[in-house]
C-alpha cells in the first residue's frame, strides 16, 4: 500500500489537471439533481477539500449520494481550480470508495456544537474545525519545544513518572501500589507496610521531573525534561488538570538573571513559531475563538520583557485605583488578578516578578542575602497572568539542609539531591512551563479540557 497524500500537502503544492487519490471523512454533502458537493477533512488542513460528483460521469450517481455525513471514503479525481469563492482548487471525481460508513446518530452533523457537549464526545471532537486546530496547534508547538533546546545545546533527559519523592512538599501524590487494595500488609503501628509494596517503599506518579533534571544539568549543564506530570488535587477549574505536560529546562553554572533571559527567549520564540509556522490554524482561532489573538501573539514575540521585584510589585497592588477580591500585602502570593493588573496594566506587556517571600516558595530556591526572599521568578503575560515560574536553586549544602528543616521535609528520602550539593555543585536555575497552558495561551482556548486530547479532571476519566 503506497502512502496515502495528505490534503494539506496536495494543495501546498498542486498540479492542476494532474490525478490524485485521497483519503479522509465528510463533513458535509450537497447534492443537486445533476452534480454533488462532498466536503472531504483528513486532519491534516482546516478547510479539508471540495469533491465534485457529476452525474454524467458517475454511474452509480444517486447511490453515492446517499453518503453521509462522517463517512470514510477513498476518492480519486483529478485536481482542477475551482469557481467557487470559498476554495482555490477542487477535486473532479473520477472514483469513490466508501471505506467506513457512518449512520444518522453520528454525533457531528453540520451544525455549532458547544465545547462543553463536544467534552462529552472526546472521542469525535478532534473530527471539528476547532479541535483539529487545537491539536495540529499542540503536535506542532511539541516539536518546536525539542527544536528550540536543540538549537540552544540542551540535552534532553526522561525523568521518571513513578517516585518516591513529592518535589514540590503539597502532599498531592496519586498513589502507585501493587498491594491489594483490601487486607494490605500492616506493620507494628497498624499502617499500610509499604515495605511489602513492588518499590519497597511509599510511591506515587511525578509532579515534577526537576529534582532529577538538576542532577542531570550537574553532568551535562543544560537540560530540559518535557513528559507528562500528576496532580491530585480536586480543582475543578479551567485551569487545571489530574494530567498534564511539563517543560522544565536546567541550567548549571546560572542565576536568576540567566533563567529569566532563557524563558524570554523561549516564550518568544513560541510565539513566532505559531504565527509563522501554523498560520492557517492561528488565523482560525483570531476569527472564530478570540478576536485580537493574533496582535496579541505578536506583541509578546517582539516585546522587551520587564523586571520587577515582588516588592515593587506589591507596591503597584496597593497602590491600584481597582478593588481586588483578594488581599494584597507584603508576604502573600500574587493571585491571578493581581498577576493580570501588573502585566496589562502596570507594564502593559510581558514582566517578569523576582525575588518573592521566601515563606510562599519551595524549600529549593535559592535563599537571597536579605533573609526574606528567595530567588524565584514568575513570568506574567496578559490575558493570563503567570505563565511560566522558576528559580535559582540552592547549591549551598548548609543552607539547603537549614531550610528542608525549617519546612519540615525529611532528609533521608532526598539523600541523592542532597549528594549533588557536597560533590561539585554550582549555582543553577530553571523553569517549569505547563505545555497546555502555553497551547490555552496560543489558541485562545480557555479551559484545560479543551487543549487535552482526554482530560484527566476530578471524576472524569472516560475515553
Amino acid at each position: 500500500m503506497s502512502h496515502r497524500i495528505h490534503i494539506a500537502d496536495l494543495l501546498r503544492c498542486p498540479t492542476p489537471g494532474a490525478s490524485t487519490t485521497v483519503h479522509g471523512w465528510v463533513r458535509s454533502v450537497r447534492v443537486s439533481s445533476e452534480v454533488a458537493f462532498i466536503v472531504l477533512n483528513d486532519g491534516s488542513n482546516l478547510e479539508g477539500i471540495q469533491v465534485v460528483l457529476e452525474r454524467t460521469r458517475l454511474p452509480d450517481f444517486d447511490n453515492l449520494c446517499r453518503i453521509t455525513t462522517g463517512s470514510a471514503l477513498r476518492v480519486t479525481g483529478t485536481l482542477l481550480p475551482s469557481p467557487g469563492a470559498r476554495q482555490q482548487y477542487e477535486l473532479q471525481i473520477e472514483e469513490l470508495q466508501v471505506v467506513g460508513t457512518a449512520d444518522s446518530h453520528y454525533p457531528l452533523q453540520k451544525k455549532r456544537h458547544s465545547l462543553e457537549y463536544l467534552r462529552s464526545i472526546a472521542h469525535l471532537r478532534p473530527r471539528t474545525n476547532t479541535f483539529g486546530a487545537v491539536f495540529r496547534l499542540r503536535s506542532q508547538l511539541a516539536q518546536a519545544i525539542h527544536r528550540f533546546f536543540a538549537e540552544q545545546g540542551f540535552l534532553y533527559v526522561n525523568t521518571p513518572i513513578i517516585t518516591a519523592s513529592d518535589c514540590e512538599g503539597a502532599g498531592e501524590l496519586f498513589r502507585v501500589t501493587a498491594l491489594p487494595p483490601n487486607g494490605a500488609p500492616r506493620n507494628e503501628g497498624g499502617e499500610i507496610d509499604f515495605y511489602q509494596d513492588f518499590f519497597g517503599r511509599k510511591t506515587g506518579l511525578t509532579v515534577s521531573g526537576q529534582l532529577e533534571g538538576e542532577l542531570f544539568a550537574q553532568a551535562f549543564g543544560d537540560i530540559y525534561t518535557f513528559g507528562p506530570t500528576f496532580r491530585a488535587e480536586n480543582s475543578n477549574t479551567p485551569r487545571h488538570a489530574a494530567e498534564f505536560w511539563m517543560i522544565e529546562p536546567e541550567m548549571a553554572f546560572a542565576d536568576l538573571a540567566d533563567d529569566a533571559d532563557l524563558a524570554a527567549a523561549f516564550i518568544r520564540y513560541l510565539c513566532r513559531f505559531a504565527l509563522e509556522q501554523c498560520s492557517e490554524d492561528m488565523a482560525f482561532f483570531d476569527r472564530h475563538i478570540e478576536q485580537g489573538l493574533l496582535q496579541r501573539i505578536r506583541s509578546v514575540a517582539e516585546a522587551d520583557f520587564a523586571r520587577i521585584e515582588y516588592d515593587e510589585a506589591i507596591r503597584h497592588l496597593q497602590q491600584a485605583t481597582v478593588s481586588f477580591q483578594f488581599p494584597v500585602q507584603w508576604g502573600l502570593d500574587l493571585q491571578t488578578e493581581h498577576e493580570r493588573y501588573l502585566t496589562e496594566t502596570v507594564v502593559g506587556g510581558p514582566v517578569f516578578v523576582l525575588n518573592y517571600p521566601k515563606e510562599i516558595k519551595a524549600f529549593y530556591m535559592r535563599q537571597n542575602d536579605d533573609g526574606r526572599t528567595v530567588a524565584a521568578m514568575d513570568l506574567l503575560v496578559p490575558k493570563v497572568g503567570e505563565i511560566i515560574g522558576g528559580s535559582q536553586r540552592e547549591e549551598r549544602l548548609e543552607r539547603l539542609l537549614t531550610r528542608m528543616q525549617e519546612m519540615g521535609v525529611p532528609r533521608e528520602p532526598l539523600w541523592w539531591y542532597l549528594d549533588s550539593r557536597r560533590w561539585g555543585s554550582t549555582p543553577h536555575a530553571g523553569f517549569g512551563l505547563g505545555f497546555e497552558r502555553l497551547v490555552m495561551y496560543l489558541s485562545g482556548m480557555e479551559n484545560i479540557r479543551d487543549v487535552l486530547p482526554f482530560p484527566r479532571t476530578p471524576r472524569h476519566a472516560e475515553f
